[in-house]
């Protein structure tokens, strides 16, 4: 049987892939920043729809795609569903994005923040 080799797509955790993926979209992106401005209570399906003026059988389609990547969760309310952001979700797509952060930097401080001149700060050092 033939080795296999380690490609670039094999250490992706397949469930950060699925959250990326899901965002990538503008809608959904959409979605989910309304979503979390209506925490922690949520919005039904049909609010969710008008507020944003997205046909139901659309919005369907995206919230099933987010729920199963793990952004979304949702209860049943009689025949209504329910919709919450987790929030927890994005928290994990940071810490899973910046994990690495100044790995290789020598002198590093403690505190956790990557220095001004270190990859990943958001450009602070960037000239323009």
């Amino acid at each position: 049987m033939p080795d296999k080799k380690s490609s670039p797509d094999s250490r992706i955790d397949p469930r950060m892939l699925g959250i990326f993926e899901a965002l990538a979209s503008g809608v959904r992106l959409e979605i989910f920043r309304l979503l979390v401005t209506h925490e922690p209570k949520g919005l039904v399906a049909g609010e969710i729809s008008r507020t944003l003026r997205i046909p139901p059988t659309n919005l369907s389609f995206h919230l099933k795609a987010m729920t199963q990547a793990g952004l979304l969760s949702v209860i049943a309310e009689g025949r209504f569903l329910r919709y919450r952001s987790r929030i927890g979700a994005v928290e994990e797509v940071i810490a899973y994005l910046t994990e690495n952060c100044c790995k290789n930097a020598e002198g590093v401080p403690t505190s956790g923040e990557c220095p001004p001149s270190a990859p990943g700060n958001g450009g602070k050092d960037r000239s323009s």
